[in-house]
This record gives C-alpha cells, structure tokens and sequence, in this order.
C-alpha cells in the first residue's frame, strides 16, 4: 500500500525514513488556526489528523501519516514566529523555564479508519544571555519552527533536559508511529 507524509517538512521526512523508505510526500493546505479556549492536546491531534484527512481525499487508496506540534508555554501555544522581534520574545518566555511540546500523530488507513496520538514531552531551557538569543535569531533557524527554536540545531545548546520523546519534538513520535504502522500491517 502506497505510504504517504502529509508533509513538507525535511524534519519529518527524515524521521519517517527511520522506519521506511518507501514513502510519497503530499503537504496538506489546512486552516491551522486553534480553537479559541480549545484544549490544547486535542487541537494538535485534530490538526494531524486534519493534514491526514486532507491528503487522503486526494489519494483514497493510500496511507497516511499527518503530524502537528506545538510547543505549549503556561498554557498558551507558541506558534512559528511571524518574525525576528517575535522570535526574540519567544526565546525570552523560554528562557530558564520548563515548556511542553505537544506533537500530535495521525495515520489514515483505507478500510481501517483514522488512528490519532498526541505525545507530550517537557523541555527544560538553559537561561539565555540577550546575546545568546541575538545570535541564535540572527542564524535564521527560529523563523520557521514552533516556539522559535529546533532541538535538532543550533537550538540544542539552550536545552538543559527533556522529559519524554526527543523525536516528537523533532515532530514525529518515531516509536509511537512505528508502532502504528506494524498494528495496521505497513511496517
């Protein structure tokens, strides 16, 4: 059976090659926008499994993986910052502090239905110098994550510790997607 991202992302893309190869990308176009006072690790699952859904309108005979992830500060998502200033503000809320990053796992199967997870993993930041946050925006990589920051980068020097999956906050629950995937027979 034909497997499918629902993703541009390089990010998931790489991760999902952790568990197979053979796989198509097809990015969603989804309204993201969060329910106004909605639960929080609902809306990422309803937004993974929106991108899933999506795509597989498209290609009915195929599976599909769609993911989403936010990263949650006091109960208020931190979303992609629309630019530098804001990017600096992020990390300035993240500063020393303990967040969440909620990652959310669709995976549509024909004839099997939609299979949603939401993974919550706290991440702990060093205290960051105002020149540590100039230069880490300066670099670029801020600009197109959520809560500003990408574990996978240059953002791992600010991380003093997680607790829970260090994939998921990468965007993909490799270990729970796998798990899926041989469940439904597609690994």
């Amino acid at each position: 059976m034909q497997l499918i991202l629902a993703s541009q992302s390089p990010r998931r893309q790489e991760l999902l090659r952790l568990i197979t190869p053979d796989f198509t990308v097809c990015p969603a176009d989804i309204d993201e926008a969060l329910g106004a006072g909605a639960d929080l690790k609902s809306e990422v699952a309803r937004l993974a499994a929106g991108k899933a859904r999506a795509v597989a309108a498209q290609y009915p005979q195929a599976a599909v993986v769609g993911s989403d992830t936010l990263v949650v500060l006091d109960g208020r998502a931190l979303g992609k910052p629309a630019d530098a200033a804001e990017a600096r503000r992020m990390l300035g809320l993240l500063s020393g502090r303990t967040h969440e990053v909620m990652t959310g796992l669709a995976l549509y199967v024909p004839g099997r239905g939609m299979h949603t997870d939401t993974t919550v993993t706290r991440v702990r930041f060093a205290p960051l110098s105002d020149q540590e946050i100039e230069a880490y925006v300066a670099s670029g990589e801020p600009m197109d994550k959520a809560g500003a920051y990408g574990i996978q980068g240059l953002g791992a020097r600010f991380i003093e510790g997680i607790e829970g999956d260090y994939y998921s906050v990468m965007g993909l629950p490799v270990r729970r997607l796998y798990v899926l995937m041989r469940q439904m027979d597609l690994a």
